[in-house]
């Protein structure tokens, strides 16, 4: 997915009304930079392909958690209600960016509420993308490491292959990918140059998915999986507040909000933006039910908060433990090839921030450097010390995501500065705020109350 490039000299002719912001915190601040003068325009596909990577990272490995805390039906129907409020939202922002010509979300904050709104929007940036990243590592130390985070001890593949050696200890491990995959792929300066590995990542991610149904599919004819359960299982308070825990997850699974704007200005027909930002939340939609049936499907109520984490066990089919592995292996290797495309608008987005003045980023080698170490060093600290990635789903979904999804565009909305609001915009707009801050300050207080109840047993 491209996040850094912006349209060329020569302004294309469905462009004509849309200038390029260059104060943009999620494009390049000069435009003789980009150097794409022969760029004519990115196509309806490319769009889609980019947009459905932006979506589809790690959020897909908690969502089979999500149906064993809702149940089939209702899970699948929150991701379907979860979808469509997606794009009302980024309808939302779309539709304010035309009006007050902002080329991108920090331009239509700045244009709503000024230097704060930029502001907000930059840091929000920063916590999600943080937070998303020390889930992408936590995720590979679980697969190539394994994980004790439910109680249980999960095997990872190294682990698996050779026992347990000071060599494949998961701080050690992440260590290694750390410094000879994540940061050679970080260092480059413009987001073109992964192209490569975007597209062999999303491959790798249709491999997971494609030796999962068929797993699934094996153990279904074979009668090995048991009915799984269709609606949530509600029995205390405790159990019902439970179920607010799984919002920040779905709305975590669904931002792409920070790069629509960078799709946007590539399309050689601006107008083409709504039918990318359809088709690919459709079909990222059809990926996450898929994932979500058939992981719960297969593991029930022992399904982990990383499902991934699952894979160590006998499947009760041929080839199981080779079958196990190409699973975890596949989508570890598809989020570090992910990694990148994610850091390169966290790491343009914190230069905005800390040097609103300084000259063009891509030309300063030394500041580019010591934020790119300054920022792997503290994901890779955050993966050693966050136990679980739903932790860490709680924590960003909670707070930076949602007013990355729902709060700011839904504020912009209301403010209104160019009078463009329905009356239907506004009464949806109070609806998604009130939705975002009653659900995750639920989802907030349940995951502290059972933070609370736990800690007296442990002590005893």
């Amino acid at each position: 997915m491209t996040i850094g490039n912006i349209p060329p000299k020569k302004e294309r002719k469905s462009r004509r009304t849309k200038p390029v912001d260059e104060n943009a915190p999620l494009l390049p601040k000069r435009q003789e930079d980009a150097g794409f003068d022969e760029f004519n325009g990115a196509s309806f596909t490319g769009a889609v392909f980019n947009l459905s990577t932006t979506i589809v990272g790690a959020g897909i490995m908690a969502l089979p958690a999500t149906m064993k805390v809702l149940g089939l039906v209702l899970g699948v129907a929150m991701i379907i209600f979860m979808a469509f409020l997606t794009e009302a939202s980024i309808e939302l922002l779309l539709r304010f960016s035309r009006a007050g010509k902002s080329a991108s979300y920090g331009g239509l904050m700045g244009d709503a509420f000024g230097k704060t709104g930029r502001i907000l929007l930059q840091a929000a940036v920063l916590v999600n993308n943080i937070g998303v990243l020390i889930v992408y590592m936590i995720i590979i130390g679980d697969v190539l490491s394994g994980t004790s985070s439910s109680g249980a001890h999960h095997t990872g593949v190294l682990e698996g292959w050779f026992g347990e050696h000071w060599w494949n200890a998961r701080a050690f491990v992440l260590l290694i990918t750390t410094l000879f995959i994540f940061s050679p792929l970080a260092c480059f300066k413009r987001i073109d140059s992964l192209s490569y590995t975007s597209a062999l990542s999303v491959a790798l991610a249709v491999v997971f998915l494609v030796i999962t149904v068929g797993i699934t599919i094996v153990k279904l004819i074979n009668g090995s999986i048991a009915m799984p359960r269709l609606m949530p299982d509600v029995t205390d308070m405790t159990s019902f507040w439970k179920l607010f825990t799984t919002v920040p997850v779905l709305v975590t699974a669904f931002i792409c909000h920070y790069n629509v704007h960078s799709i946007d200005n590539e399309l050689e027909d601006s107008a083409q933006i709504k039918p990318v930002v359809r088709t690919a939340l459709a079909l990222c939609s059809t990926v996450y039910i898929m994932t979500s049936i058939f992981g719960f499907l297969l593991f029930g109520d022992a399904t982990l908060d990383d499902v991934l984490a699952n894979f160590d066990m006998d499947l009760g089919i041929p080839y199981s433990s080779l079958l196990n592995d190409a699973v975890r292996v596949s989508y570890a290797a598809h989020l570090m090839l992910v990694f990148p495309i994610v850091f390169f608008p966290l790491r343009l987005n914190l230069d905005g921030l800390l040097f609103p003045s300084a000259r063009p980023f891509h030309q300063a080698n030394t500041r580019f450097a010591l934020l790119t170490i300054g920022l792997i060093t503290t994901i890779f600290l955050g993966a050693n010390f966050i136990p679980s990635i739903w932790d860490a789903f709680q924590f960003t979904g909670a707070t930076a995501a949602v007013c990355l999804g729902f709060i700011f565009p839904a504020s912009i909305t209301l403010r209104d500065r160019h009078n463009i609001a329905t009356k239907r915009d506004k009464i949806l707009c109070i609806f998604m705020i009130v939705l975002a801050v009653f659900s995750n300050a639920v989802a907030i207080y349940s995951d502290a109350y059972a933070l609370i109840k736990r800690n007296p047993s442990h002590s005893e």
